[in-house]
């Protein structure tokens, strides 16, 4: 006789046959009937199963025996894809990835949480991002499966030289940066100078030679840093051009149409000024440079991010215009480019 008994959803025993006999009846029909209860809010995967086997002989005598399963879920989800703990450096870490997850007997499997944590704290230390997602089946089993990702730090450098005469007035350094981050901070390595709150300066009392100073900002969980030497001198020359005579463009599209055909800087050609220009995606990467600009780019990196030259997609690029020599400080701004 099959006792009472206690399984797994996915361990349900089968229904065996009995069999009867009797001292009369030469043959005796064992009929057989099955009945499953469920209380009431309980999950799909817990109820109970009650067996009847009956035996009747010709005279109407029975017997009867009864069976109780109880069938209970308790186990949690089970991961199908593939998670691995990885190391990466900070300009390559993975998207999160959609993770398909089972279970041994419910159809439907909940995401009910994921969280993302990072140690990263702004600088060039390496730090961990850990990942985690947590599933419940229909009878509110949990798991909880986790991703640890190490993570190397490296730093993008761009570097600019310029020269200032001391009775050019007050140097303010985020003139060279495109679109600084307030989470971005300057910092002297070379030359005995005091920068104000807004990274700011006045060279009329310093000492001639070059001054190197150092912006780092956190970029997208990497680092990136602007290296600006400038040269202290006391060549002030007054030259006829200023301020208001620069005119840079506003929009390049190259598309043969002799339009705005290319990224340029005029208005001071009888200066004599040497025109440097640099030039980076939103993402503040360096996409141009050009330490003698003749007015020619189109839109196509020279080769500095991208590893070789490339036509850039259309968008919002920004440039840096130091004009040698004029005395003027450096000029920043947004131009887009467009490719139709």
């Amino acid at each position: 006789m099959p006792a009472n008994v206690t399984v797994s959803c996915d361990a349900i025993p089968v229904a065996v046959v009995l069999t009867a006999t009797d001292n009369c009846s030469s043959s005796v029909i064992v009929n057989y009937s099955e009945e499953i209860t469920r209380e009431e809010g309980a999950c799909a995967s817990a109820y109970t199963i009650t067996r009847i086997w009956t035996a009747e002989d010709c005279a109407g005598n029975t017997v009867s025996h009864t069976q109780v399963i109880n069938v209970e879920d308790t186990e949690a989800p089970e991961l199908v894809s593939t998670l691995e703990d990885i190391t990466v450096e900070c300009d390559n870490v993975p998207e999160v990835p959609t993770l398909e997850f089972t279970d041994n007997c419910s159809a439907n499997v909940t995401q009910t949480n994921f969280e993302e944590t990072s140690t990263f704290d702004g600088t060039d230390s390496n730090y961990m991002i850990t990942r985690t997602w947590t599933v419940s089946d229909d009878c509110g089993n949990v798991a909880e499966f986790t991703q640890t990702i190490k993570v190397t730090v490296n730093t993008s450098v761009t570097e600019i030289a310029d020269s200032k005469c001391i009775d050019d007035g007050e140097i303010n350094l985020n003139d060279y940066v495109a679109n600084p981050s307030e989470e971005g901070s300057w910092e002297v390595t070379q030359g005995n100078v005091v920068l104000s709150n807004d990274a700011s300066f006045d060279p009329s009392g310093l000492s001639l030679g070059d001054y190197v100073f150092t912006y780092t900002e956190p970029n997208n969980g990497c680092l990136r840093s602007i290296k600006v030497t400038i040269n202290i001198n006391d060549d002030c020359v007054v030259l006829p051009c200023g301020q208001e005579d620069v005119v840079i463009s506003k929009a390049v599209t190259p598309n043969g149409d002799s339009w705005n055909e290319f990224f340029e800087v005029t208005g001071v050609e009888s200066c004599g000024f040497i025109v440097n220009v640099k030039i980076f995606n939103r993402w503040g990467a360096q996409v141009f440079e050009s330490n003698n600009y003749a007015n020619n780019w189109n839109g196509v990196s020279d080769g500095t991010t991208f590893g070789g030259a490339k036509r850039l997609p259309a968008g919002t690029y920004y440039y840096i215009v130091i004009l040698e020599n004029s005395g003027l400080k450096p000029f920043t701004g947004a131009i887009y480019l467009g490719t139709k």
